[in-house]
């Protein structure tokens, strides 16, 4: 039944298990690649962080605008421009969440910085 549901509902193919370790090393691979771009600014400004965290954002939002353009023309998606601009506002809502839901645990627990 799994296999039915996987090949004939899903569309999805069983993985080949003689590409474990290349997908692993392919998803960790893009792990770091994607945790580098929005650091590499701090690593480069170090004398002003405010500054280093609006090229942060910058250059995160080009890359995942990037990302999301390369995501259609690798699997033919017809608009690549509208993947580029889901995959920009999708990260930047992801991003902006993670930001309110720190800066409201530093609130509650009283950690915060004035």
């Amino acid at each position: 039944w799994v296999d039915f549901m996987m090949k004939f509902e899903l569309g999805l193919e069983r993985p080949d298990a003689n590409r474990s370790w290349e997908s692993a090393l392919t998803i960790g691979g893009s792990y770091i690649v994607g945790g580098l771009i929005p650091l590499l600014p701090y690593v480069f400004i170090k004398h002003d962080t405010s500054f280093a965290l609006g090229v942060s954002c910058g250059v995160t939002l080009l890359a995942l605008a990037v990302f999301g353009f390369g995501k259609a023309k690798f699997t033919g998606i017809s608009r690549p421009w509208l993947s580029a601009l889901e995959t920009t506002f999708t990260g930047a809502t992801a991003a902006a969440a993670a930001f309110l839901a720190a800066h409201g645990a530093n609130h509650l627990t009283g950690a915060h910085t004035s």
